[in-house]
């Protein structure tokens, strides 16, 4: 049985590699700057109240991403929280290789178009070293979540983790990948 190569690992070693050696002028290909991994992050403060809410959310993390979800815990007290060391407060996936490419076709194709009044994703959510982070505020736009089954709705961030230490360069990346950044 054969796998099947991802749509959009494909479309980067075939269209995006040559572009961005022509618009970068580097004839070395691992020089350019390349995806190295996803991070899905979902924090569940309500989990504190509601122990249900943490597998829920981690159970919808699991469908989203293709991969299961590890429940995060607080790294220390804060009073001001109610939040004490060791207090399951989160669910967070990694995914790298072919489940990366296929989770950015789906979110880039299927989940942003169905946000209300989109204009697309912020231009300036890089933090200085070719990183990129967005968050949605409803995992009702992924198709794998069925409506009827959520009791209540959960934000979530995306962390998009680049070769590369230039902004300019991992928008470009992220922009030949189809990535809709709205106009600046």
């Amino acid at each position: 049985m054969a796998v099947k190569t991802p749509r959009l690992m494909e479309r980067y070693y075939k269209e995006i590699v040559p572009h961005l050696q022509k618009k970068l002028g580097r004839t070395n290909r691992l020089s350019l700057p390349r995806l190295q991994k996803i991070v899905l992050n979902m924090g569940v403060g309500k989990a504190l109240q509601d122990k249900n809410r943490i597998e829920q959310a981690a159970e919808q993390l699991t469908q989203i991403a293709g991969q299961r979800a590890q429940i995060t815990k607080a790294k220390k007290a804060i009073s001001g929280f109610r939040l004490r060391k060791g207090l399951e407060i989160g669910a967070r996936v990694t995914l790298r290789g072919r489940r990366m490419y296929e989770f950015l076709d789906r979110l880039i194709n299927l989940a942003l178009p169905r946000i209300r009044d989109f204009r697309g994703v912020n231009p300036k959510s890089f933090d200085g070293n070719g990183n990129y982070s967005m968050g949605l505020s409803e995992q009702m736009v992924f198709p794998e979540i069925d409506p009827d089954k959520v009791n209540f709705t959960q934000g979530m961030d995306i962390t998009f983790v680049t070769s590369v230490r230039s902004d300019d360069e991992a928008r470009e990346l992220l922009r030949a990948f189809g990535m809709p950044f709205r106009d600046a």
